[in-house]
């Protein structure tokens, strides 16, 4: 489809209902067939005690047949909007395509059915895998030393905020600040804060870049560590990034740089060489691991050689004789931070992602990504407001400025995107931005697919000026309509109650 056609709404979510497996019950109904018994039979608790047996309220537990769970599920699964499914332009939350060899390699017996408790010389080549990919990260980011324990990028920023503090504290003292560009992570200033430091935040200045005077004004030998974004939220890559690592090396503090937009940088700028100090990775957003349901995932962290020490333990070490083992003998370290070494499976895919797109691939990944974004940025910027001018990185933010005058806010937009047939992008965030709408289309995506949701956004751009109550009730073509998304947060129904399933089994049996 051209983006200069009408894009139309279309009926892609499947419309049918489908009652909870509870009001599926029937009574009598099996998923499961046993022989008669050919030894006398014996009461349950002779056979398994007493005390194990349950004794709470199993009233109202559904009975059903087999295949009427196989098809439940099976239809639940198919009203999922996913990464195979098509556009998935969330913002600052990459969201990629996951190439399936990273499957074929992550279920390799050898490394599926890999037990944690494996002795290590049984684990040769877990551990060569694991040592492989600390390494192969640090080349591409140009960074010393790297722990791929962390479950998740918070959990690689708190890491990283716990080796800054160990480090100032081994120096004598592990100050009170952690300076913050207001253009950063939501996430940075409650890892800050949960390693004990106050925040500070550092305005953007009009171009949404860290205000240099600000910074200065703001750096003092009580900064622990700037914390900063980069690209940052707004797309937009922080040009005087040396000068900034300058002025909080001038008063001995760090850099710590949340690498989660990495995905415009793979292959072409390593942050190692910008005087970054600590920095994570989220694996799901730049290589391509799963990502979405709450894990697991993994946030590498990598830090200079002179910060390798303060790193948890155990470390993935490689003896003279070639051989791999977990060192757990490092007196500097902030001790564990998880069970085991990270989640493995995950850290297989994302190995697998580097090594079949090789260094050319990776830096193409990038370019991509990059272009994409100023592609979707070029063709709304006519009809949508963009927060901050200049070329965009991996993403672009609009808002919802040449709308509101119609009655129409993002929420109206975002809503509407899904009758489309889109995944709505992320809504007013950062912050900086009154009604914001980011979007990162990322390298995953086609022409064809950039168009169509280009030509949806015109279209609905076109009916917020001639139809806004069009847009105020959107979505039309979903099984369920706008939420109450206030009472779902605050008075979410999070249990199947046992009565309603009663009274729907005794009405429709």
């Amino acid at each position: 489809m051209s983006h200069d056609q009408q894009a139309k709404p279309t009926a892609t979510h499947i419309v049918r209902d489908e009652a909870l497996l509870f009001e599926r019950s029937r009574p009598g109904r099996k998923g499961y067939a046993l022989p008669a018994l050919d030894v006398p039979q014996q009461p349950i608790a002779q056979l398994i005690g007493e005390a194990y047996l349950r004794t709470d309220e199993l009233s109202g537990f559904p009975e059903l047949s087999e295949v009427d769970v196989v098809r439940h599920f099976t239809r639940l699964s198919s009203w999922n909007y996913s990464v195979d499914m098509g556009l998935y332009p969330l913002g600052s939350c990459t969201m990629k395509y996951n190439p399936k060899i990273n499957e074929v390699a992550a279920r390799i017996p050898g490394f599926a059915l890999h037990h944690p408790y494996t002795p290590e010389e049984l684990s040769q080549g877990s551990l060569e895998l694991l040592f492989w990919l600390e390494q192969l990260l640090c080349e591409i980011t140009g960074m010393g030393a790297a722990t791929l324990q962390p479950a998740a990028g918070a959990q690689g920023e708190l890491t990283g905020m716990l080796v800054i503090r160990a480090s100032l504290a081994a120096r004598g003292h592990p100050r009170q600040t952690v300076l913050i560009p207001d253009s950063a992570h939501g996430t940075n200033p409650a890892s800050a804060a949960v390693c004990g430091y106050q925040v500070k935040t550092i305005r953007s200045n009009e171009r949404g870049l860290i205000d240099l005077h600000s910074l200065r004004q703001a750096a003092d030998e009580t900064v622990a560590a700037l914390m900063l974004t980069n690209p940052n939220t707004l797309g937009l890559f922080e040009e005087e990034i040396h000068q900034v690592a300058e002025i909080i090396h001038g008063v001995g503090g760090y850099v710590y740089m949340d690498g989660a937009n990495m995905n415009a940088l793979l292959g072409i700028t390593r942050p190692g060489d910008m005087g970054v100090d600590v920095m994570h990775l989220n694996t799901h957003k730049t290589f391509s691991t799963p990502h979405g349901g709450g894990g697991p995932g993994a946030g590498p962290l990598l830090v200079t050689k002179a910060l390798e020490p303060f790193l948890p333990i155990p470390r993935v070490v490689k003896s003279e004789d070639g051989t791999y083992h977990l060192d757990v003998d490092r007196p500097h370290s902030i001790g564990r931070v998880r069970a085991f070494y990270g989640n493995f499976g995950v850290l297989v895919r994302a190995l697998a992602y580097i090594l079949s797109n090789g260094p050319d691939g990776l830096r193409a990944i990038a370019e991509t990504a990059v272009l994409n974004a100023n592609y979707v940025a070029h063709q709304l910027k006519d009809v949508y407001d963009i927060a901050y001018a200049g070329a965009c990185m991996h993403e672009v933010v609009f808002s919802d400025k040449h709308q509101l005058p119609y009655g129409v806010k993002n929420l109206d937009i975002a809503k509407r995107l899904i009758d489309f047939g889109f995944h709505p992008p992320t809504m007013s965030f950062p912050l900086i931005v009154p009604g914001a709408l980011m979007v990162e289309p990322t390298e995953a995506y086609g022409r064809e697919e950039l168009d169509a949701f280009i030509a949806a956004m015109k279209t609905i751009a076109q009916e917020a000026r001639e139809h806004p109550e069009q847009l105020r009730s959107a979505p039309h073509l979903t099984r369920i309509g706008r939420l109450d998304e206030v009472a779902a947060a605050r008075k979410p129904v999070l249990r199947w109650q046992p009565q309603s399933a009663s009274a729907k089994t005794d009405t429709s049996a």
